[in-house]
């Protein structure tokens, strides 16, 4: 008789226990579900090797032959390391130069078994690399570390140090007033603390662009002794052309403040503003056009300035920076930073 506790073996067993007890193999094959040619084949493994030699073996076996050389193998991962930058047909082709053939297949197979398949995961596996060797970094290696910071700003990832450090600045399409016509609104978010200004206009071109800091941005940070380092905007006309002939490109630069452009196609860059945007579309205007019917742009000026007077001072903010406090309280709080700062 014979035993096993193994289920993956326990129904080929029970067929050939009861074939046993039955001494009849076509009865036990007709209440198993067996064939008999399967039976024989059952009890053939387990005369040559036992109960074991019943277990379920993978068919599929690893075609070494197809595996790269380790002296290959070895090679790309170098190269990875030294131009991470490089994809799967650049390396290729460069390792071929120095009389290592592998294909871009071949290469992306090896970033695959090491997570090198990303340059993300590159950059990754050249900084763990150099805090474990302290090797400096040629120039290709920095570019390629610069290149990664600038990936990261477009998806989001703003640096920001303290209040005034960075605003980012953007043209909002607010509709169209019976009487006035269409009707946009330059915006200002400090990206710090949240703080925000906003002015209607009927137009956006690089005059308003440049209005809104001069009467609105620029003597709000002058009150609370704040400087405005740089500004974020799209590459929209009201914000970027020739310098020498650009309102908004001459206003900044009589101010002193550095312009950064979003990068191209990537309007997450300035998400920050976004995000101001559809709050403010939410929690005023959706509102206030239910309520309202107005009739000149000074009036639905006022009703903005007095939503933005409660948004700074009184609505608490789930930002980075602000915790549950509102903008205002973040830039006041900021603003000892700056002050450290600017003492050092």
């Amino acid at each position: 008789m014979i035993n096993s506790t193994e289920k993956v073996i326990s129904h080929k067993v029970g067929l050939l226990n009861l074939a046993e007890e039955l001494q009849n193999i076509s009865q036990a094959c007709k209440v198993m579900g067996f064939s008999r040619d399967t039976f024989y084949r059952y009890k053939g493994a387990v005369e040559e090797g036992g109960v074991e030699a019943l277990l379920e073996k993978s068919r599929r076996k690893p075609n070494l032959r197809n595996r790269v050389d380790p002296v290959v193998e070895d090679a790309v991962l170098k190269h990875a390391i030294e131009q991470p930058a490089h994809g799967q047909t650049r390396t290729s082709n460069e390792l071929r130069k120095l009389g290592v053939f592998v294909s871009p297949s071949g290469v992306r197979s090896i970033w695959l078994r090491h997570d090198l398949a990303c340059f993300k995961g590159r950059l990754k596996a050249l900084e763990k690399h150099v805090a474990q060797t302290g090797e400096v970094l040629t120039e290709s290696q920095l570019q390629a570390l610069e290149r990664k910071k600038e990936e990261e700003q477009a998806h989001g990832e703003i640096e920001t140090e303290h209040p005034g450090y960075l605003g980012s600045q953007d043209t909002f399409y607010v509709g169209t007033l019976k009487g006035v016509g269409r009707v946009y609104q330059q915006t200002y978010v400090d990206t710090y603390c949240k703080v925000a200004h906003a002015k209607l206009y009927t137009s956006k071109t690089p005059i308003t662009a440049a209005d809104l800091l001069n009467e609105r941005v620029l003597p709000f940070y002058e009150e609370h002794e704040l400087p405005v380092l740089r500004i974020l905007t799209d590459r929209g006309t009201e914000y970027c052309g020739k310098p020498e002939h650009h309102d908004y490109q001459l206003y900044l630069a009589l101010n002193d403040i550095d312009h950064t452009r979003t990068k191209a196609r990537h309007p997450q860059t300035n998400g920050i503003v976004e995000r101001f945007h559809k709050t403010i579309l939410n929690e005023f205007y959706q509102v206030t056009f239910r309520k309202h019917v107005y009739q000149s742009i000074e009036q639905l000026q006022s009703d903005l300035d007095d939503w933005l007077e409660t948004y700074n001072t009184e609505r608490t903010h789930q930002g980075k920076m602000c915790c549950g406090r509102t903008p205002l309280d973040t830039m006041i709080d900021g603003k000892k930073i700056w002050q450290q700062k600017n003492v050092a």
